[in-house]
């Protein structure tokens, strides 16, 4: 048979290969998961979706009556916008139930992180859930709201501007200003709440119609040197996720306090800072071994928790105060910022909120009263990522009724997206914090190198969502990501992204 066949002549060139472009999401097709480079590569098309989707003001009532905070928003209706307004008003925190916390306890903290960066449920470890949203007013209501319910809202062709009432799981007019609201991380069933204006935790169990707590923690009282006893109210909450029983709440004399519920209804022990200023906010590490402070003169503290000598453990109730075991002036990291430096003078500026990354645990993110926000890399104490708007006088803007609230913006929960009110525009900032160069905030971020490496890469940018109110909290939904803003006006709106029906 080899006689038929016809030889094939050699070929004189060796022929070129097709060109095919290089297929980028192999490894997500593979793992099944995406990677880190690839999500902050996406994640300026998520910060492009976000926009308000729904407006619901808190015009609610209790036994047919509106609430306090209805009551201070009718009385307030004549004033004029940009005004200090004639009784106190608007949204002072806001907070989603997350079950976060159980895979926390569970898993060793690599494993945790693993978990939350890759999204990838399990049968055996339950993610996060976020079904319902706690929020507080000046005027001292108490809400816990359905997400569910609120979100579903607001997807509506003609969105309601009035909320379901009947929905609420919990709605209380406590006649006193609240500051704080906190899920109880290992009892969901529990959420506390305090003020700045008193020195009491207000315990709550939503499993139960009552309006009077189930429990009430109080500071111990402390002595001036002239003999009266001298003021504290609470600013801040923090619940450990290994027991339901430990609390910490910072103070407005530099104090941190710690309950053991189960011994008594006064702290077992103080965590001390060498000033009496006010402690904002505090921070309670993944493994509850640190927690974190931040306030009034822009000092960051860190006090050790987890016992031995030097520590503040919670097993050492003789020793009733502990000294930090570290404290960071934020001015002094800024001004190591020489681009910064240049173009700005650096002074200590109050921090309004302190918040670690969900999606990256060394990275704690703060917020200045002159609307600069920014990351501390925990493993070096260096400020790595900066964000400087415009200030406030610049747009006009009067900022007399910003005075009367401390914003508290927040983390999304992946992406490394810190989501924060603006100081002088109705709107939230979106800022790209990604532990890396390529972050559009990071201080050694560098566009000319990025255009010329010859890569198609998205454009790293921060977005300024415009909303129709000026905004004082945010939280994030810890599944999806929808974001929650309470405002000036006591309002909550809803960003997300927009669904359209084809």
């Amino acid at each position: 048979m080899d006689k038929y066949l016809v030889p094939l002549s050699p070929s004189p060139e060796k022929p070129n290969p097709i060109p095919r472009h290089r297929w980028k999401r192999t490894a997500i097709e593979l793992n099944g998961r995406f990677e880190p480079k690839y999500r902050h590569e996406i994640s300026s098309l998520l910060m492009q979706s976000y926009s308000e989707i729904g407006a619901f003001p808190h015009s609610y009532h209790i036994d047919g009556f509106p609430c306090q905070t209805h009551m201070n928003q009718i009385a307030n209706g004549a004033s004029i916008e940009g005004q200090v307004p004639i009784r106190k008003q608007g949204i002072s925190a806001l907070e989603f139930d997350n079950k976060e916390t159980i895979l926390k306890s569970r898993l060793k903290p690599q494993l945790y992180f693993e978990v939350i960066r890759n999204e990838a449920p399990s049968d055996h470890h339950p993610l996060i859930d976020g079904i319902y949203l706690a929020s507080v007013t000046k005027s001292g209501c108490l809400t816990v709201h359905d997400f569910e319910a609120l979100y579903c809202q607001s997807n509506e062709s003609l969105p309601s501007s009035k909320e379901d009432e009947a929905k609420h799981l919990m709605h209380l007019s406590l006649h006193k200003q609240l500051d704080v609201v906190r899920w109880n991380c290992a009892n969901q069933d529990e959420v506390a709440c305090t003020s700045m204006k008193r020195n009491e935790v207000l315990i709550f169990d939503i499993g139960y119609v009552s309006s009077e707590p189930v429990e009430v923690l109080r500071t111990r009282h402390s002595v001036t040197v002239h003999g009266s006893d001298s003021h504290k109210g609470l600013s801040d909450i923090a619940f450990t996720s290994i027991d339901d029983s430990r609390l910490l709440a910072s103070d407005t004399s530099g104090v941190i306090s710690v309950w053991d519920r189960r011994m008594s209804t006064l702290p077992c022990l103080e965590l001390t800072t060498n000033s009496q200023s006010t402690l904002n906010s505090i921070e309670l590490n993944v493994e509850n071994q640190v927690i974190f402070g931040a306030g009034k003169h822009g000092v960051i503290y860190m006090w050790d928790i987890r016992g031995g000598r030097g520590s503040a453990a919670f097993q050492s109730h003789k020793e009733v105060c502990h000294p930090p075991l570290t404290s960071l002036k934020l001015a002094s990291m800024l001004g190591k910022i020489e681009s910064l430096k240049a173009q700005s003078h650096i002074v200590s500026k109050e921090i309004h909120s302190i918040d670690l990354d969900p999606s990256c645990p060394y990275q704690l993110a703060f917020h200045l009263d002159d609307g600069w926000s920014g990351v501390l890399d925990l493993y070096n104490f260096q400020v790595t990522h900066v964000h400087c708007p415009p200030p406030a006088w610049l747009n006009d803007s009067n900022t007399s009724s910003n005075l009367l609230h401390l914003r508290k913006p927040s983390w999304l929960p992946t992406y490394s997206i810190y989501v924060v009110g603006s100081s002088s525009d109705k709107g939230v900032h979106l800022l790209d914090f990604y532990p890396d160069p390529s972050s559009a905030s990071h201080v050694d971020h560098n566009e000319n190198i990025e255009s010329f490496s010859g890569i198609n890469h998205q454009k790293k940018q921060n977005r300024f969502v415009p909303l129709s109110e000026g905004v004082t909290a945010c939280a994030a939904h810890p599944l999806n990501g929808t974001i929650i803003a309470g405002t000036k006006h006591s309002s909550l709106l809803v960003i997300s992204q927009r669904h359209q029906s084809f």
